[in-house]
């Protein structure tokens, strides 16, 4: 099986079982869990935050940060196909009591400063007023685009100057650093509170963490506990993170891995292939005569696994347990099924 759904799919490494079971524990919710502490003090230092918070999905960490900046009626600033808007099951209005009003970011899906400006609902007597602006790097609706940090910046800048606190969803920041050869902190700098997975690329069981200034981690954390995310012996999954922020260097395999996927199936007649930017791929398979899931469906007779997405749009995403002989497996795989068709 070459399972290229997403990076979800990756099974712990021998280290990070090793990690868990080492793991020294305590309560969390006491905060005497010292592996844990150990991982958020880790975290906010790579992103350059002064605080983080291990939460235990990246949704969870969005959520978390919305309930924290904003208050309940006021209006959140996302982009139209962004992860909190399609993905997240209205946690934003259920969550956090917020209207969403929607930035269309084209095909990069980055909002630009103008559009920030210009959904921009000053507070008043009949209005709630915008009480946040979030945004998201890569993008994963869009293909895993990595939006610049000028671009980010610029944008961020534009809120923070109207007074409205940005959040970033960094569920895969670190495949966007990669992809522009940057520090993290490159993106993070210009935002108030960032999140990012262990869990998709870096290849941990469990988890992501939130960061932003001390006294947001503060309130974050009594929210978390609010929303049932309070934790006892959290340090047999926080060890494991531990280990997977060392994998960083890592995404540029899954990176070329990626791009090798694309060079192999834009060579496959009726497949329209996106040129990748990090490790996510997206593919058109029209010119097949099928729709996404009807392609989904043939190829997992080989063994071939990927998720459809709209019409004729299906995703693959490299990830750790897939190497280059996996990705030449395939293309062959896909070019056969198709061609006996």
């Amino acid at each position: 099986m070459i399972d290229l759904r997403s990076d979800t799919v990756t099974l712990p490494s021998d280290e990070m079982r090793r990690a868990a079971a080492d793991a020294e524990v305590g309560d969390d919710v006491y905060r005497m869990d010292p592996t844990v502490n150990e991982l958020e003090a880790r975290a906010a230092e790579i992103v350059g935050k002064e605080a983080a918070l291990f939460v235990p999905s990246g949704t969870m960490g969005n959520q978390i940060a919305a309930r924290v900046h904003t208050e309940h009626g006021q209006e959140a600033l996302v982009e139209a196909e962004s992860h909190v808007v399609r993905w997240e099951l209205g946690g934003f209005a259920d969550h956090s009591g917020l209207q969403v009003r929607t930035l269309d970011g084209g095909p990069r899906g980055i909002p630009s400063p103008e559009q920030v400006r210009e959904g921009y609902v000053e507070e008043s007597l009949h209005r709630p007023g915008t009480g946040l602006l979030s945004l998201e790097n890569t993008h994963n609706y869009r293909g895993g685009i990595a939006i610049s940090p000028e671009n980010l910046a610029a944008t961020a800048e534009a809120g923070r100057e109207l007074g409205i606190p940005v959040h970033l969803d960094g569920a895969r920041l670190f495949n966007a650093a990669l992809a522009h050869d940057v520090d993290v902190t490159a993106f993070t700098d210009s935002v108030d509170t960032v999140m990012f997975c262990l869990s998709k690329g870096l290849g941990a069981p469990v988890g992501s963490l939130l960061a932003g200034d001390e006294a947001f981690i503060e309130e974050a954390r009594r929210v978390r506990k609010l929303m049932g995310g309070g934790m006892r012996q959290v340090g047999m999954i926080a060890g494991p993170g531990l280990v997977a922020l060392e994998n960083r260097d890592h995404l540029a395999e899954d990176h070329t891995n990626a791009k090798r996927l694309a060079d192999g199936l834009a060579e496959i007649d009726g497949l329209t292939v996106q040129e990748p930017e990090t490790n996510i791929l997206m593919v058109d398979t029209e010119g097949t005569g099928m729709n996404a899931s009807e392609f989904r469906d043939l190829i997992e007779e080989v063994d071939v696994y990927g998720v459809p997405r709209d019409g004729t749009v299906l995703r693959f995403t490299t990830n750790w347990n897939v190497d280059a002989d996996d990705i030449d497996a395939a293309v062959e795989r896909i070019d056969d099924v198709l061609a006996s068709r």
